[in-house]
C-alpha cells in the first residue's frame, strides 16, 4: 500500500468506525426509548380500561343484587340473574360471561355453543389455560386477567383484558372484558414511528459521514499531492547534495593527488634523472641524490597510504573500530600538534559494518572540524558501550560556535552530515557548544544478531 493510501485509510477507517458506533448507539437508544414509550402508552390505555371494566362489573352486580338478596338458593333467581346479565351489553363486542368454579360455562351471550361445556383445560394460542386463569384471578388475585379470545365481530382471536369477580353465594365467576386491538394498534404505530425515526436518523448520519469521508479523501489527496511534491523537492535536493559531495570528494582527492603525490613523483623523477647523470659522470654525489630520491619515494608511498586510509581505513576491516579510531587520533595528534586523549571502553568484538563506518566517519569529520575551526588545545575521544548500543563522545576546548548554523544549507556536509548519518541508523545525536567547550554525543543501537559469527554484549 502506498503512503497516500495509508494516510487516507488511517483517516477514513477511524471515522467510519466512529460513525458505525454512533449509528449503533442511536439505534439502541431509539429502540429503548420507543419501548419505554410503548409501555407508557400501553399502561395508560390499560389503566383506563381497567377502570372501565370495574364500572361494568359494578353495574352488573347492581343488576343482580336484588335477585341475590331475595333468593340465594332459588334456582329461578339464578336463572333470572343469568338472563339479566345476558341482556346487558356495551358495544358490539362488550358482554358478560359466567362460569362455575369447575370451569363450566353457564352463560355466554355471543357464543351460545360454549354454554354448558367444561372449559377448564381450554388454552389460548399463547398456551394459557384461559378459564382456569380467570377463576384463579377472581379467587385470589386482583380480578384482572389478560388472555387471547375470539372476537365476535371479526371472528379472529385477539388479546383481551377481563375483569372477574366471584359470586360466593352461588359459586359463580362473573366477568366481562375488552378487546385490546386499539392497544395493539397504538403500540404498533409507536414502533413504526420509532423505526421511521431511526431510518431518517441513519440517512442523516450516512449523509454526514459521506460528506466527511469525501472531505477527508479530498484533504488526504491534497496532502498526498503536497507531500509528493515536497518529497520530490527533497529528493532532488538530496540528489544535488550527493552529486555535490561526490564532486567535492573527487576534487579533494584530485587536489591531494595533484598537489601532493604528483609533485612528489615529479620531484622523485628529477632526482632519479639527476642521480643517473651524476653516476654516468662518475660523480659520487649521485649516490646522495639517489638516496634523497628513495627517501622522497617513501614519502610518496606514505601519502598514498594516507589518502587510501582517508577513503577506507584498512584497520577498520582488519582490527575493528577501536583500533581504527586509535590510529586516526594518533595521526591527528602528530599532524596538528594537539593533545588527543582517546578512551576505548568497548569489548573486543566486531561491530556491524554500518555502525562502525558511521562512527569512524563521525570521528573523522569531527577531528577535521576541530582542525579547521576550533583553535583547540586538547581533544577528547571516548568510545564506550551503553544500553543496547554504542556511545561516542568527541570534545574539545576550542572557541565554540552557534549550533543553530548547522541546519543552514550553506553548511553543506559537516555537522549536519553527522546528524543525518546517525538518524539513518536510528540513533541519537546531540551537540553542545560554548566558548571553551564543544562536544558531540552519538548513541547508535547495535542489534543483538547484526553480524553473523560475532557477538556484541553490553
Amino acid at each position: 500500500m502506498q503512503l497516500k493510501h495509508k494516510i487516507v485509510a488511517l483517516s477514513i477507517l477511524p471515522l467510519l468506525l466512529a460513525v458505525a458506533l454512533i449509528c449503533a448507539l442511536v439505534i439502541v437508544q431509539n429502540q429503548r426509548l420507543g419501548e419505554e414509550q410503548v409501555r407508557l402508552i400501553e399502561n395508560a390505555i390499560l389503566s383506563s380500561k381497567r377502570a372501565e371494566l370495574k364500572n361494568y362489573v359494578a353495574m352488573a352486580l347492581s343488576v343482580i343484587a336484588p335477585l341475590q338478596a331475595g333468593g340465594q338458593d332459588d334456582a329461578q333467581a339464578r336463572r333470572q340473574a343469568l338472563e339479566a346479565l345476558a341482556r346487558i351489553d356495551f358495544g358490539q363486542d362488550g358482554y358478560f360471561f359466567v362460569y362455575d368454579t369447575r370451569g363450566r360455562n353457564l352463560m355466554h351471550p355471543r357464543q351460545a355453543e360454549l354454554v354448558g361445556r367444561d372449559l377448564w383445560n381450554l388454552t389460548d394460542p399463547h398456551g394459557l389455560p384461559a378459564v382456569r386463569a380467570l377463576i384463579e384471578s377472581a379467587s385470589g388475585g386482583d380480578g384482572f386477567q389478560r388472555y387471547a379470545w375470539q372476537k365476535p365481530s371479526t371472528g379472529r382471536v385477539t388479546d383481551k383484558l377481563a375483569h372477574v369477580v366471584m359470586l360466593e353465594p352461588w359459586g359463580w365467576m362473573l366477568g366481562t372484558g375488552i378487546y385490546l386491538e386499539d392497544v395493539e394498534q397504538a403500540t404498533r404505530q409507536v414502533r413504526e414511528e420509532v423505526a421511521d425515526g431511526i431510518r431518517s436518523t441513519m440517512a442523516a448520519i450516512a449523509t454526514i459521514a459521506l460528506v466527511a469521508v469525501l472531505l477527508v479523501f479530498a484533504g488526504g489527496l491534497a496532502l498526498s499531492v503536497r507531500e509528493h511534491r515536497l518529497a520530490d523537492s527533497k529528493l532532488q535536493s538530496l540528489n544535488r547534495r550527493i552529486v555535490h559531495l561526490q564532486e567535492e570528494e573527487r576534487s579533494r582527492v584530485s587536489r591531494e593527488l595533484h598537489d601532493g603525490i604528483s609533485q612528489l613523483l615529479v620531484s622523485i623523477k628529477f632526482q632519479f634523472e639527476l642521480a643517473g647523470h651524476q653516476l654516468e659522470a662518475g660523480q659520487s654525489s649521485g649516490l646522495v641524490t639517489l638516496g634523497t630520491a628513495i627517501e622522497r619515494l617513501g614519502g610518496a608511498i606514505g601519502e598514498i597510504r594516507r589518502i587510501s586510509h582517508d577513503l577506507r581505513p584498512s584497520l577498520l576491516d582488519t582490527l575493528g573500530l577501536p583500533a581504527a579510531i586509535g590510529q586516526l587520533a594518533s595521526e591527528f595528534e602528530q599532524r596538528c600538534g594537539l593533545a588527543v586523549v582517546y578512551r576505548n571502553g568497548l569489548p573486543d568484538a566486531r561491530l556491524p559494518d554500518g555502525v562502525a563506518v558511521a562512527l569512524f566517519r563521525i570521528v573523522q569529520e569531527a577531528l577535521t572540524n576541530i582542525e579547521r575551526h576550533a583553535r583547540a588545545g586538547t581533544v577528547l575521544v571516548e568510545l564506550e558501550p551503553c544500553m543496547n548500543g554504542v556511545q561516542l563522545q568527541v570534545q574539545d576546548d576550542g572557541i565554540g560556535f552557534d549550533p543553530r548554523t548547522i541546519e543552514q544549507p550553506q553548511e553543506g556536509i559537516g555537522l549536519r552530515n553527522m546528524r543525518e548519518r546517525v538518524e539513518h541508523l536510528g540513533g541519537r545525536f546531540s551537540l553542545s557548544s560554548s566558548s571553551g567547550h564543544t562536544g558531540i554525543c552519538v548513541i547508535l543501537p547495535v542489534p543483538a544478531a547484526s553480524a553473523a559469527g560475532t557477538s556484541f554484549t553490553l
